[in-house]
């Protein structure tokens, strides 16, 4: 047995997120094949572990967007290295790191897996709605003409309309997120205005699409379509809020198969989010 208190807490590099993400594969949790990259250069300040003897064992990531926000996520304990109160030791010292890298009073967001709710909790942590991932094989399909790829020129619009679903601004997230190799950013415009957008990216299984916002369900449905036919043949999945009807009808109109579920838990005030356009989250790990 080792003993928790003799562990290092040390921020980590580069290469420590790829190892999580790495971990993360090895899980199960299914990573886009270059989230890595965009959850670096998000926050290279979120990351922090466990080591022993110069070795990390545990970590996870503890994101500040902007100090208005913070989101915990990407937590796992090395398999050798569990049931030991390492992890139990680390999420208390991560949630208090990232408390005092936010201002007073800001929220931290984070989705639990079913196991782990009630030990959330009790670290002061809320249920505000479940997720639910859903796999559906892609296929071709028709694309509605008002749906284009995301552009350079489209950013600031993407950007607002993105904090109207998030809750708060993620700029240096989604100017690498919009152009993460191997994956497609669509956008929904009516009438020279921005109505919804998707993006889908290649994972270690399949394709995994996130974020998918929408004004209504028929646009989420477009942008739906035009992902499924950019992976023609391959698992696609879209992780859904149940808070919003429209993405659960949406799953069960395209026959998409119920896989894991976890739950988007709040320390603190619930965002202001308008969870009516939120069809699909972005990631567990970030948000």
């Amino acid at each position: 047995m080792i003993n928790p208190d003799h562990l290092e807490l040390k921020k980590l590099n580069k290469n420590g997120v790829k190892t999580l993400v790495d971990w993360a594969e090895k899980e199960g949790w299914n990573p886009g094949k270059h989230d890595f990259e965009v959850f670096w250069e998000t926050d290279p300040d979120g990351y922090y572990g466990f080591y022993l003897d110069d070795q990390m064992i545990a970590g996870g990531a503890i994101i500040s967007y902007g100090g208005e926000f913070g989101f915990m996520g990407l937590f796992i304990v090395h398999p050798d290295y569990r049931s030991q109160g390492i992890g139990k030791k680390l999420w208390y010292a991560r949630r208090n790191l990232l408390l005092s890298r936010l201002k007073p009073g800001a929220t931290i967001g984070m989705d639990g897996v079913v196991a782990m709710q009630s030990f959330y909790e009790r670290g002061g942590f809320s249920i505000a709605f479940r997720d639910e991932r859903h796999e559906r094989m892609g296929q071709h399909m028709s694309v509605s003409s008002a749906i284009s790829n995301v552009e350079r020129k489209d950013f600031e619009e993407i950007l607002d309309y993105d904090q109207h679903c998030f809750g708060h601004s993620r700029k240096a997230f989604l100017q690498n997120w919009l152009r993460i190799p191997d994956s497609k950013a669509f956008k929904f415009s009516e009438n020279n205005s921005l109505k919804g957008y998707a993006v889908i990216r290649k994972a270690g299984s399949g394709y995994k699409i996130g974020p998918l916002f929408a004004d209504h369900d028929d646009i989420a449905e477009a942008l739906y379509r035009a992902c499924l036919n950019e992976a023609i043949g391959e698992p696609v999945y879209l992780d859904i809020p149940v808070i919003n009807s429209g993405a659960v009808d949406l799953v069960k109109k395209y026959k998409a198969s119920y896989t894991f579920e976890c739950a988007r838990m709040y320390y603190g005030d619930v965002p202001n989010i308008a969870n009516d356009k939120v069809y699909g989250i972005t990631s567990f790990e970030l948000g």
